[in-house]
């Protein structure tokens, strides 16, 4: 397996307009004739340009997926190198249930170096992992705008001292108002499913029994269990 250097020298040495692409296709169809498997390359230089847009996991990222996977022989299963900070959790599960469909569970994953976040969730999500000794997968941390929402949950704790009750029932009804439809698609199904068997239906969180209490109305659970804190003002 050449060095990165190597592959570098490489590029510069074909002296083809389309140098890059001509390599990265080279060493794809080496790993595919070792294999006999599908192969997809999957990555960003989020490394070498940190900030640049769409350098993350996206639900566009499907549409791309779709391309490539069109004329293949799912038959043989898919490797895919993934290389990634992470991204969108909702995109994540769409790519990841696609990629299910089109090849059962015959799916390796090779991080060649990195797999962060929801990277490591499409990881987790395969048969196998290959990984060498430089490559990682990172923590699975949800995070709000770039920032872990852990957090985001301590500073909101702070702020709640100073809020009054009436200010903080109405920011509770706010919050739930924006963000009740932003649920996975599994959990609204598995709901949805279960709701038409006939089971009872109880909503269990840490989060406070204000918000609780009105997504378990909205997604209509028969009761919940919530965190109880003590209210004055």
């Amino acid at each position: 397996m050449p060095s990165w250097n190597a592959i570098l020298e490489e590029i510069q040495q074909s002296k083809r307009i389309d140098a890059l692409d001509y390599v990265r296709r080279s060493y794809l169809k080496k790993l595919n004739v070792i294999t006999g498997r599908n192969v997809i390359a999957y990555y960003s230089g989020w490394l070498q340009k940190p900030g640049t847009n769409n350098s993350s996991i996206l639900d566009d990222d499907k549409n791309g997926f779709m391309t490539v996977i069109h004329n293949m022989d799912r038959n043989k299963g898919l490797d895919l190198i993934l290389h990634t900070p992470g991204g969108d959790t909702a995109a994540t599960e769409s790519i990841v249930d696609y990629l299910r469909r089109m090849f059962n569970t015959d799916i390796r994953v090779i991080v060649p170096q990195l797999a962060m976040s929801a990277g490591t969730m499409i990881a987790c999500a395969s048969k196998e992992i290959i990984m060498g000794k430089q490559s990682s997968l990172g923590p699975i941390d949800p995070q709000f705008n770039g920032i872990p929402a852990h957090g985001v949950i301590e500073e909101f704790e702070k702020a709640l001292l100073h809020i009054d009750t009436k200010k903080f029932d109405q920011l509770a009804k706010e919050v739930i108002e924006e963000y009740k439809d932003q649920t996975y698609t599994y959990t609204k199904n598995l709901v949805t499913s279960l709701k038409a068997k006939g089971y009872t239906l109880l909503a269990i969180s840490g989060s406070h029994t204000e918000l609780v209490q009105l997504l378990a109305h909205y997604y209509e659970f028969d009761d919940f269990v919530a965190t109880v804190y003590e209210r004055s003002g």
